[in-house]
């Protein structure tokens, strides 16, 4: 499959969802009920600063020619469609609560997580399957404890902001987006499984979760 129209793809998406969290945080500060909507138009900033943070690697078009590219759009769509559903529904709650802290306190150990794995992994991080010609095992930081922590912070980070945003068609999202998400991870494995090293490193990690899977 040719990368290019996914990468163009790829690229609109990400303006489109950042032009789309800019209107619900300007609706959120101009709603009746500050306190309450002040936050939750805090919170989508949060959400925002985040897809800017990886605006980057979003748009970039890999180096080398993937080796899948059919599971892309459906992860980067499920992705997309999570948030916005949340951000652009009406807000359950109408007071603040101090359990409204947990959601963004774990949305931020969260993304710090997955910006560490980013950030750990380096130049052969990347949102297409790609298998480098020089690839090799990273093994430190996140990847110590986990095969796919950058996976693990954004699922965390997705379920933090659709508990602080809950709404039917959010809970939908999320959940399509966790079958893309293991669907993703079979695919990528099946390259990765090529890489020297890896069925040594993969036997004794889980994929996301420790004693989960």
């Amino acid at each position: 499959m040719n990368q290019r129209p996914i990468v163009l793809t790829l690229r609109a998406l990400l303006p489109l969802t950042c032009a789309v969290f800019a209107v619900a945080i300007g609706l959120l500060l101009t709603a009746d009920g500050p306190a309450p909507h002040l936050a939750a138009a805090l919170f989508a900033g949060l959400y925002l600063m985040w897809l800017l943070a990886e605006a980057g690697i979003t748009v970039r078009h890999p180096s080398q020619s993937a080796a899948e590219n059919g599971t892309l759009l459906p992860y980067a769509l499920t992705r997309a469609g999570t948030a916005v559903s949340a951000v652009l529904w009406p807000l359950p709650w109408h007071a603040w609560s101090v359990w409204l802290t947990v959601p963004v306190v774990v949305f931020s150990a969260a993304v710090t997580l997955r910006l560490a794995a980013i950030r750990t992994l380096g130049r052969f991080y990347s949102h297409h399957v790609v298998r480098y010609s020089d690839h090799s095992i990273v093994t430190n930081g996140p990847y110590r404890h986990v095969r796919h922590p950058a996976y693990t912070g954004m699922l965390l980070a997705n379920a933090a902001f659709v508990a602080f945003f809950p709404n039917p068609l959010s809970v939908l999202f999320l959940l399509a987006l966790c079958a893309v998400v293991v669907w993703r991870i079979r695919v990528e494995e099946r390259v990765l499984w090529a890489v020297p090293g890896y069925s040594g490193y993969a036997g004794g990690r889980a994929r996301l979760l420790p004693g989960v899977w």
